[in-house]
């Protein structure tokens, strides 16, 4: 009889705290909606000034939600992605039809790319520098190794040897000098430097007079300045020209508008990628990035949003 009495406390016991362990579960699954919850998610680095702006701005506007950045390199935010380990991952590419098959058959789940801006790959030199007109075949001759001295992009300048700074050898950045500038061939300049981190570039052409610093453009805008016309000034930025020779009236800087009308030639598409079933919130916060709210909050940031209706007008000043 005891014995029959504890064997069947024992399963009442055991329904019991079962059934406490499945609603606990549930109640976790339905505390993350797409406004609310805790996640990670991965953006590289070179972005993290337009990610950390929409994270700030979308945890005020939900007051439930808790997002938390892991900013890396391009090749370790796609490794994470593609292992599950982050749902939501901010770069400069689409995904390939490779990496899209593995995620659908490895992960059971179908990908989700939204595209909700723009920025420009920028070029930045030391204050003192005053050749601050660049062509795009110069730029390709120097990443390729071919021009190595300053002298043989300035005639007469005393600045000597080339040091090209990116902020890590892994970065959206570097990959996009492969792919868009160089059609795919490997960076072949004698003097690269690797500072780590976008920070790192700033910081090295500021104390570096022969640097020129690769960079994306949401890290340079000056945003004290509510029109974006000026960038941060302990660096210069530099103005880039399809011509054959670069002067001032044909050289542009990555503005909103030389953005958005080409002018400005090395030009980045920002890509969220939503690879995760059942994650809410990543899902909320990728539409939030590509909603109304989220594009004017590029728009204010001085890069170009993806989805806008942004008319040109030319003013003559006098």
């Amino acid at each position: 009889m005891k014995k029959s009495f504890f064997f069947a406390a024992f399963l009442f016991a055991t329904l019991i705290i079962t059934m406490m362990s499945c609603n606990n579960n549930k109640e976790k699954a339905e505390t993350e909606t797409t406004t609310s919850g805790a996640i990670q998610f991965a953006s590289d680095e070179s972005f993290s000034p337009i990610v950390e702006e929409e994270r700030k701005q979308f945890e005020f506007l939900y007051k439930n939600a808790q997002l938390t950045p892991i900013y890396s390199d391009d090749i370790d935010g796609f490794e994470q992605l593609m292992a599950g380990k982050v749902h939501l991952y901010f770069t400069s590419r689409d995904l390939k039809q490779g990496e899209r098959n593995y995620i659908e058959t490895k992960l059971n789940v179908t990908p989700l790319v939204y595209r909700i801006g723009y920025d420009g790959v920028t070029f930045i030199v030391n204050k003192a520098n005053t050749d601050t007109c660049i062509t795009v075949n110069d730029v390709r001759r120097i990443l390729s190794g071919e021009a190595k001295n300053w002298n043989q992009i300035v005639a007469g300048s005393k600045r000597g040897e080339i040091e090209v700074v990116f902020d890590n050898n892994r970065s959206a950045t570097l990959h996009y000098c492969v792919d868009s500038i160089l059609g795919g061939k490997p960076i072949d300049s004698p003097n690269i430097v690797a500072a780590q981190n976008s920070q790192g570039v700033i910081d090295y052409v500021e104390k570096t007079p022969n640097a020129i610093g690769v960079i994306g453009s949401n890290w340079v805008m000056d945003q004290r300045d509510s029109k974006h016309l000026t960038f941060k000034m302990n660096i210069q930025v530099m103005s880039v020209t399809n011509a054959k020779v670069a002067t001032p009236n044909n050289s542009y800087k990555p503005f909103q508008a030389y953005l958005l009308d080409n002018r400005y030639p090395f030009v980045r598409t920002i890509y969220a990628i939503l690879a995760g079933r059942g994650h809410k919130l990543a899902r909320g916060f990728a539409e939030y990035c590509s909603s109304d709210k989220g594009q004017l909050i590029i728009m204010r940031s001085g890069l170009l949003p993806y989805r806008a209706d942004i008319n040109l007008k030319e003013v003559n000043v006098k």
